[in-house]
């Protein structure tokens, strides 16, 4: 049978700071013998649109269009 978890306003508060101002990502509660022990907090950043550099101008993209096809499959590849 397992132990009803404890959880003071301590832990309470340590909880609330680690997810105040999350937009992506998780909280992971770690708990032995009903009780917290441990708080991780991994946090995403997305981005919505390409950098500069994945933005390559139009001649570039010509070239690279041409390695590609020239390429035997093990190069990188630019995706667009």
């Amino acid at each position: 049978m397992s132990k009803p978890l404890e959880v003071d306003q301590q832990w309470l508060e340590r909880i609330a700071e680690q997810v105040s101002g999350l937009h992506y990502g998780h909280v992971t509660i770690t708990v032995h013998d009903g009780r917290i022990v441990q708080i991780d907090r991994t946090e995403r950043t997305r981005y919505d649109s390409p950098s500069q550099k994945q933005q390559a101008p139009s001649g570039l993209q010509q070239q690279s269009k041409q390695r590609e096809s020239q390429s035997s499959g093990d190069a990188l590849r630019i995706v667009q």
